[in-house]
C-alpha cells in the first residue's frame, strides 16, 4: 500500500462523527424533504447494520442492491416449514411450488401496476436473459429494422447480431455531450421511416447505467404510434423510480430483481405485452414450454403466453423471495426511496463539482448531467490532477478498496455512452478487430489517445445515507494536489 493510499484510508478512518453531524444538519436544512425518508435511516440501522459494523462504504447500487436481513429471515422461514417440489406436476409438493410461483408473478404485475389482461410476466435468470428471449424470437426480416440509442447496455446491443443474421437493418441514435442525452431530432427522423410491413423494434434504457440520464418514457407512445414495438430496458431505473405500466405501455420491459432489492440473485423477468409477445417466434422448444411434441411426427405445439418462454424448471425455491422483496419495497414506498436518493445525489453532485485544486482547476470531470433534472443516482466521472490530466481509474479503484469503499470502474457494459463521453469518433474505432485481440488493452487505449480505461461510477440506493456521501467526499479530497504514480497496477477489467 503506497503512502497516498495509506493516507486515504486514514482520512476515512478518522472521519469525525461531530463533523458529519454538523454537515448533516446543514444538509437537512437545504433538503427539507429528506426528513420524509427517515424510515430508511431506521432500516439502515437494523436491516443493514452489517454495513456500519464492518465499516463498509457501499456505493455500487447500480451494480447490485443490498438485501435486508428481514428478506432472508422470511424466505428461510418459508423454506424451513414447507416441502416444495418441481412445479411441472400436480402432486402436493409441486402444487405448493406452483402456487408460490404464481403468487410471485401476480405480485410483479401488481407492483408495476400492469393489468393482467395486457401484460404477462416471464421469469428469467436476469435482465440479460429476458433480452435474449426477445433477441432470438423477434421477427426480424429483410426490410425490418432495429433502432437503438448509443446509450444501451451490451445485452441490448447484442440484439443487433440477431437482426443482422436475419437480414434486418439496425441504426444507432447518437448522444449529445456533455449531458449525454439522445439527439431527439435524429431519433424522431428515424422513427418516421416507413414500415414497408416489416416488424420494427426500438430499444432504449429508461435510465442510463453509465451517466444516470433518464430518457423520456413519452417516447414509448411516440414510437408505437409510428408502428414500432418498444423495448425499455428498466434494470437501472426501477430500483429507485416508480415504473407505472398503467400509464406507460412499453411492449417489453426486462429487469433483474437483485438490482431492486438485493436478494435473490439469479432471478429476473420480462414484462411483456401479450399482443407483442404473440409476435415472437421461438427458434426452439424446451422442457416446460410445450403443450405436446412428437418425435416421429416431427411437430410441437408451444404453450401460450409466459409458459412458452420459461425454459426448463424454474428456480422455484428462489422465486418466492421475489414477492418478499417486492412487499418490502412496497412497505417502504418507491417514492420514499426516490426522494432520498435524489436529495443525496443532488448534494453529492454539487459538492464534487465545487472541489478544486489550488490553481482553481476542477478535481473531477463528470460525464452526464451535473444537476438532478431527469437523471438518477448513479454518477460517472474521472478524477483529474491539477494539470487537468486524468488519474488512472485503477489507482482510484485500488485506493478505494483499501478503504472498504465499493465503487465501479470501466464503461459499465455501456460502450456507446462511453464512446460519447470520451469523444471517440467512428473513424478511430473502425479497424482490424483480430489485431486488437493480439494487443493489450492498455496499448489499444493508447492508440485511441485515451488516458484511462474508463470512468469511475458511484451509485446510491435504498440503504444510502448522508454519512455515505459525506465520507465519499472526504475520499475524493485525498486526490487534491496529489500526483499518483502507477506502480504494479492490476490489469484493466474488460467490458
Amino acid at each position: 500500500m503506497d503512502k497516498v493510499t495509506q493516507d486515504s484510508k486514514a482520512v476515512l478512518d478518522r472521519t469525525n462523527i461531530v463533523d458529519i453531524t454538523i454537515a448533516e444538519e446543514v444538509f437537512r436544512r437545504s433538503y427539507p424533504t429528506f426528513s420524509s425518508t427517515s424510515l430508511l435511516d431506521k432500516l439502515r440501522a437494523t436491516e443493514y447494520a452489517r454495513l456500519d459494523k464492518q465499516e463498509h462504504l457501499y456505493l455500487d447500487y447500480t451494480g447490485g442492491c443490498l438485501y435486508a436481513e428481514c428478506q432472508l429471515r422470511e424466505h428461510l422461514e418459508l423454506l424451513s416449514h414447507n416441502v416444495f417440489g418441481n412445479p411441472h406436476s400436480i402432486n402436493p409438493t409441486s402444487q405448493a411450488s406452483t402456487n408460490l410461483v404464481e403468487q410471485a408473478r401476480a405480485s410483479v404485475l401488481e407492483f408495476f401496476r400492469a393489468s393482467p389482461d395486457e401484460y404477462t410476466v416471464i421469469f428469467t435468470p436476469n435482465a440479460s436473459g429476458a433480452l435474449k428471449l426477445i433477441a432470438e424470437s423477434y421477427p426480424f426480416v429483410p426490410g425490418g429494422h432495429f433502432l437503438l440509442t448509443f446509450d444501451n447496455h451490451n445485452s441490448v446491443n447484442g440484439i443487433r447480431e440477431f437482426a443482422r443474421t436475419k437480414g434486418a437493418n439496425f441504426t444507432y441514435i447518437p448522444l449529445v455531450a456533455p449531458d449525454l442525452r439522445v439527439d431527439e431530432s435524429s431519433l424522431f427522423t428515424a422513427l418516421q421511416q416507413p414500415t414497408h410491413g416489416a416488424s420494427r423494434l426500438f430499444a432504449y434504457p429508461a435510465q442510463s447505467n453509465f451517466s444516470g440520464v433518464q430518457h423520456p418514457l413519452a417516447w414509448i407512445a411516440e414510437a408505437q404510434s409510428r408502428g414500432w414495438d418498444v423495448l425499455v430496458d428498466s434494470a437501472c431505473f426501477v430500483p429507485t423510480n416508480r415504473l407505472d405500466l398503467s400509464i406507460w405501455h412499453p411492449d417489453f420491459v426486462p429487469l433483474s430483481f437483485y438490482k431492486m432489492f438485493g436478494y435473490p440473485t439469479g432471478i429476473g423477468c420480462l414484462l411483456a405485452r401479450k399482443a407483442a409477445l404473440a409476435k415472437l417466434q421461438r427458434p426452439w422448444f424446451a422442457g416446460g414450454t410445450i403443450w405436446a411434441v412428437s418425435i416421429q411426427g416431427d411437430w410441437h405445439v408451444l404453450l401460450e403466453n409466459e409458459a412458452g418462454f420459461e425454459d426448463g424448471t424454474l428456480n422455484y425455491l428462489s422465486i418466492p423471495a421475489v414477492k418478499i422483496g417486492l412487499d418490502y419495497l412496497t412497505t417502504i414506498g418507491m417514492e420514499t426511496i426516490h426522494e432520498r436518493v435524489m436529495c443525496l445525489a443532488d448534494w453529492l453532485l454539487k459538492t464534487l463539482i465545487s472541489l478544486r485544486h489550488h490553481n482553481g482547476s476542477p478535481l473531477l470531470q463528470i460525464y452526464g448531467p451535473t444537476d438532478t433534472y431527469m437523471r438518477g443516482g448513479n454518477i460517472a466521472f474521472n478524477f483529474l490532477d491539477s494539470r487537468g490530466s486524468v488519474i488512472d481509474e485503477r489507482i482510484v479503484e485500488a485506493r478505494a478498496a483499501s478503504c472498504l469503499l465499493s465503487l465501479r470502474t470501466g464503461c459499465f457494459c455501456n460502450p456507446g455512452a462511453g464512446e460519447a463521453a470520451f469523444g471517440l469518433q467512428k473513424e478511430e474505432l473502425i479497424g482490424d478487430i483480430q489485431n486488437y485481440r493480439l494487443r493489450s488493452l492498455d496499448s489499444y487505449l493508447r492508440s485511441l489517445g485515451l488516458p484511462s480505461g474508463g470512468a469511475i461510477r458511484v451509485s446510491l440506493g435504498l440503504a444510502s445515507n448522508f454519512a455515505d456521501v459525506y465520507r465519499f467526499v472526504q475520499f475524493a479530497r485525498t486526490f487534491l494536489e496529489t500526483f499518483p504514480a502507477e506502480p504494479d497496477l492490476l490489469p484493466r477489467s474488460h467490458c
